[in-house]
């Protein structure tokens, strides 16, 4: 008797998506370490005062969503074509999503820069 084996078809490119999710979590953890940087430096606070009705909170957002931006394009350019494996991919991504998310909380910054 023949055996019949059926092949599976190469897996679609999952490239953009997962530029999409990696980037989502850089710009987490670029906007929780801005946040703690802007709270220890008097200097950079200073340069993140985009708005001064709101301080530098309005630069900490705004450099953080243009890095999210600039790392989801590059990405997604780079990984137009390719199949990544996503498993490994999302679990960093969510990794620096908690991190970013960790890193706003004021006691856990507080602690950070020895206050």
């Amino acid at each position: 008797m023949t055996e019949i084996k059926l092949v599976p078809p190469n897996p679609p490119a999952n490239g953009p998506v997962a530029a999409a999710v990696l980037s989502c979590g850089l710009g987490s953890l670029a906007l929780g370490v801005l946040a703690v940087a802007a709270d220890g430096s008097k200097r950079l606070a200073a340069a993140l005062n985009f708005y001064h009705p709101t301080g530098p909170l309005s630069g900490v957002t705004t450099v953080a969503i243009a890095l999210w931006i600039v790392c989801w394009t590059v990405l997604a350019v780079r990984w137009r074509n390719k199949t990544l494996a996503f498993g490994k991919l999302s679990a960093f991504a969510f990794l620096f999503l908690a991190f970013g998310l960790l890193l706003t909380f004021p006691p856990f910054g507080d602690l950070l820069l020895g206050r």
